[in-house]
């Protein structure tokens, strides 16, 4: 049997365990002795019970990331992308949430290595798609979930980005320009911005220019500075929480694991959490459709975990896919069985407040106050964005155009059913014809 440690900090927290069966997981007795100490997930409480490979498995292999990058990840290493152990034995010291796999975390700025020039950061940016977490490059070891091409940075009292060595914690998520999504920077910009000026929980954001490239960066909400030292805030997705494995984040796939559905998200965080973070859940279920974000699926989504239990994370990952023709229009995970935001009614909505346990009128309140603040703010979003470093974007416009027809569809379909009786006998629906895309399903999701 093989074993690996993994680390809060410096404490030791557990022990994976590689055998025969697949790898399991074991609780430190310190750990469990220890004031404040937290579980690794919901599903995995505090206990000296031995973790079994069915649930320990699934909730490790949502930590890397999946498509092209882990498979680019496996080349570099020279090991199989369904060597999930072997793979966070090498990229594991710094993780979405708060643990170090392998090697105690640092938290200490002292890691900190500064890119020297905005071309070494040009080369860098360049370099990704085939050197995904710069994989293979001397004390580099980082692990974020996704599709999406990314790097966990720094930056340092001299406000240059910075790439963590040695176990030292990143602070922030860089995301690099893409051909394959024109102007996803400001994109993703505008509507993180959007939804803090709604009132969301969401990250702070900003821009940047690397020679010819540009960049979205990310505060990190996992990361917390006390007194010099850099603290990681434990954290997971949904799909970790539920038990699902990363193939399956989406509710329809192809994998046989049916995905998580978002009366199960509900469910999950009214039995988990307190009421303001049902309330919270709604406002990002509700705002992704207003963002045309047809990419929030179960790993999009996250709660906080401490000592003191769990709390929703903030929203994060929220893209306008309506501006791009080769991406989905189908959302991610179904309200009332419909799959398309913009067909959606007050009747839809009454049938996923009884579906999700919510009270209706609530939510319909919600619904009708997010899509006038969208109509109110989304031209000062933009603003926002275009004042950023990188400046604006010709998409900028059309992203705008896209959230306002949305948040006037939203509105007119709450308006128009106000007098429909929901307790008629459901019959099926007839889907209206789509106009023609280059990409349907999950194949044209954007992270």
């Amino acid at each position: 049997m093989s074993e690996l440690p993994v680390y809060y900090e410096q404490r030791l927290v557990g022990t994976i365990e590689v055998d025969a069966d697949g790898p399991a997981f074991v609780y430190a007795r310190e750990w469990l002795g220890t004031r404040g100490a937290f579980p690794l997930s919901l599903l995995m409480p505090l206990s000296p019970r031995r973790v079994a490979p069915k649930i320990f498995l699934p909730w490790a292999a949502n930590l890397l990331p999946e498509a092209t990058q882990l498979r680019a990840i496996g080349l570099q290493l020279g090991a199989a992308p369904s060597d999930v152990i072997g793979i966070l034995a090498e990229l594991g010291r710094d993780t979405a949430g708060a643990l170090s796999i392998g090697k105690p975390g640092s938290t200490s700025e002292a890691g900190w290595k500064p890119v020297k020039s905005g071309k070494e950061l040009e080369r860098i940016l360049d370099e990704l798609p085939s050197k995904p977490f710069l994989v293979g490059q001397d004390g580099v070891s980082m692990s974020l979930a996704g599709v999406q091409t990314k790097l966990g940075v720094a930056v340092d009292s001299k406000d240059r980005i910075c790439v963590p060595i040695n176990g030292a914690p990143s602070t922030f998520i860089l995301k690099p320009d893409s051909e394959r999504l024109y102007g996803g920077v400001q994109n993703e910009a505008l509507c993180l911005v959007l939804a803090k000026r709604l009132g969301l929980n969401a990250p702070q954001v900003t821009t940047g220019t690397a020679g010819k490239r540009t960049y979205l960066l990310v505060t990190r909400y996992d990361r917390l500075e006390q007194n010099g030292r850099w603290r990681r805030l434990h954290q997971e997705d949904f799909c970790q929480a539920l038990g699902k494995p990363p193939s399956a984040k989406y509710e329809s796939n192809q994998t046989g694991i049916p995905g998580p559905t978002l009366a199960e998200m509900f469910a999950l965080t009214r039995n988990a959490m307190r009421a303001p973070d049902v309330v919270n859940l709604l406002d990002y279920v509700i705002f992704n459709v207003l963002a045309c974000n047809t990419d929030a699926h179960a790993k999009n989504y996250s709660l906080m975990i401490s000592g003191r239990g769990f709390q929703l994370a903030p929203i994060y990952d929220v893209m306008c896919g309506a501006v791009w023709d080769h991406v989905t229009r189908n959302m991610a995970q179904k309200i009332a069985g419909k799959n398309r935001g913009e067909h959606l009614k007050r009747r839809h909505w009454q049938r996923f407040a009884a579906d999700c346990g919510l009270n209706a009128p609530r939510l319909l309140a919600r619904v009708e106050a997010l899509s006038k603040g969208v109509l109110a703010q989304v031209r000062s979003a933009a603003k926002d964005v275009a004042a950023m470093p990188a400046g604006g974007h010709p998409l900028m416009e059309q992203a705008c155009e896209a959230l306002e027809a949305r948040a006037r569809a939203l509105l007119s379909g709450i308006e128009d059913d106000e007098g429909a009786d929901d307790q008629k006998p459901k019959t099926p629906e007839k889907t209206a014809k789509p106009r023609k895309r280059k990409v349907l399903g999950n194949a044209g999701r954007t992270r």
